[in-house]
């Protein structure tokens, strides 16, 4: 009895120390304020133009208004490798958080055993035995739940880089489909560029014959329509080139036999941008940031607690017998109840170099997060900046397709009536054609903008 009521003791003490823990709400409470910290001075407004205010949109791929886009989106999110692998991550880390938070609990076990005896003269005899053996270290000082805590921050870390995986796919599909539209609207302007030039090479040719154009004409616009060609080849290449990199984003064999539509979509209206501070709570890379810093702070936590005395309880309880039958009887049954308390004494600095490790690993998860903002409050400014500049270029490349196809008709006429060279008639030609190339490029470069826009502001993509 004296040796149980000493085990209780111990436990009685144990329990009252528990109080002395550090709880999940204070940690996580301290990492927002650590994490807050690192990155003082966060304006209240974008330094880049925002015509737009309110809450940031979601939805951002339906907004686009293209079935085949969300369509993909939604096939990609279901068969990508890469995100399929992140998912695995996911259920990996929750996982090894589930078996931090078993150290919390008992640990119990079964043991049963017989044997059997005898000597030469043929007496035998036989043995049994049944018992239940428990231990359990009791976190005292939160070293067990700080572990376990640091392992669910670690597994809601996964979730958020997963949840962003999610994003940036949806993204990185939208932004391969859209270049897909556009290599397909470059090959049809290369065709029609072979198409311009060989019209002009068979009018050249006929004049030729007739004495009105020289071998010189002749060889310039036939060097400009195997120029030509071998645009519309390269366009072909980078057509397929980039319905592959479509596919490969859909978890498809790259084939390059996904068929997309002919045009590309209008351009939304561009998202609101909300505050800079926002963003801190909206992004899932920020967030996933924050909650590595928490599981940081934890794994210091269970350093420290690693230095102070640890206790133990242990407790057993069975029976051995001759006869199976009087296995369980009163007189056979036994039972053991222990308790124990390590002091770490020596160990050579491993605790103090465990808890420089792990203080510097939290320095690294605060400048981690640092850097992760900063980053992303540039993605949102180049974002807002760059939505000016393609606005601005937009106007004058529309402008320059109008003013040279004005220029054009006016040099085939002069061409046709003979005041005017080939030479001309060419280049006005290809500053023409660049210049539908470019405004081309830009429709499709005002989606990106669009796409990283949103995905900048931590807008969810449905």
């Amino acid at each position: 009895m004296r040796n149980l009521r000493l085990s209780v003791s111990t436990l009685a003490i144990a329990v009252l120390l528990v109080g002395c823990k550090t709880t999940s709400g204070a940690v996580n409470t301290e990492a927002k304020t650590i994490a807050s910290s690192s990155i003082p001075n966060v304006p209240t407004d974008w330094a880049a133009i925002s015509e737009r205010v309110g809450d940031v949109q979601l939805g951002w791929v339906n907004a686009l208004g293209d079935r085949t886009l969300s369509k993909l989106v939604d096939e990609a999110q279901a068969n990508n490798k890469n995100l399929q692998a992140a998912a695995a991550n996911v259920d990996k880390s929750w996982a090894l958080a589930k078996q931090a938070g078993a150290a919390l609990s008992p640990q119990v076990g079964l043991s049963a055993g017989s044997g059997g005896s005898g000597n030469l003269n043929g007496a035998s005899g036989g043995s049994f035995n049944l018992g239940v053996q428990a231990s359990w270290e009791l976190d005292v000082w939160g070293r067990i739940s700080s572990g376990q805590q640091a392992a669910v921050q670690s597994a809601e870390s996964a979730d958020a880089d997963y949840k962003f995986a999610q994003h940036s796919l949806a993204a990185g599909v939208a932004r391969s489909y859209f270049v897909a539209i556009e290599a397909q609207r470059q090959e049809k302007l290369a065709n029609d560029v072979v198409a311009a030039i060989g019209k002009i090479t068979n009018i050249v040719q006929i004049q030729f014959d007739n004495g009105a154009a020289t071998q010189q004409d002749v060889s310039l616009a036939r060097s400009d329509l195997a120029t030509a060609k071998d645009s519309l080849a390269s366009a072909k290449g980078g057509k397929r080139d980039a319905l592959r990199a479509l596919e490969l984003l859909l978890g498809r064999y790259p084939g390059a036999d996904i068929e997309v539509r002919s045009a590309l979509p209008a351009v939304p209206a561009p998202p609101p941008a909300g505050i800079p501070s926002a963003i801190l709570e909206r992004r899932p890379d920020i967030i996933a940031a924050e909650r590595r810093i928490a599981a940081a702070i934890n794994t210091v936590n269970q350093a420290h607690a690693a230095k102070l005395p640890s206790v133990s309880l242990s407790g057993s309880l069975g029976g051995a017998s001759n006869g199976l039958s009087s296995l369980l009887s009163p007189t056979n049954i036994a039972w053991k109840l222990a308790s124990s308390l390590l002091v770490p004494v020596m160990d050579g600095g491993a605790a103090d170099a465990a808890i420089e490790i792990t203080g510097a690993d939290q320095k690294a998860a605060v400048a981690a997060y640092a850097d992760t903002a900063l980053k992303a409050f540039g993605e949102v400014e180049s974002a807002l900046d760059q939505g000016v500049v393609l606005r601005e270029r937009k106007g004058n490349l529309n402008e320059a397709v109008r003013e040279i196809n004005t220029a054009l008709k006016i040099a085939e006429i002069r061409f046709n009536e003979g005041e005017s060279d080939l030479l001309e008639v060419l280049q006005i030609q290809q500053r023409k054609f660049g210049a539908q190339s470019n405004l081309i490029s830009l429709e499709r470069s005002e989606l990106d903008q669009f796409i990283n826009l949103s995905l900048a502001l931590g807008g969810s993509w449905k």
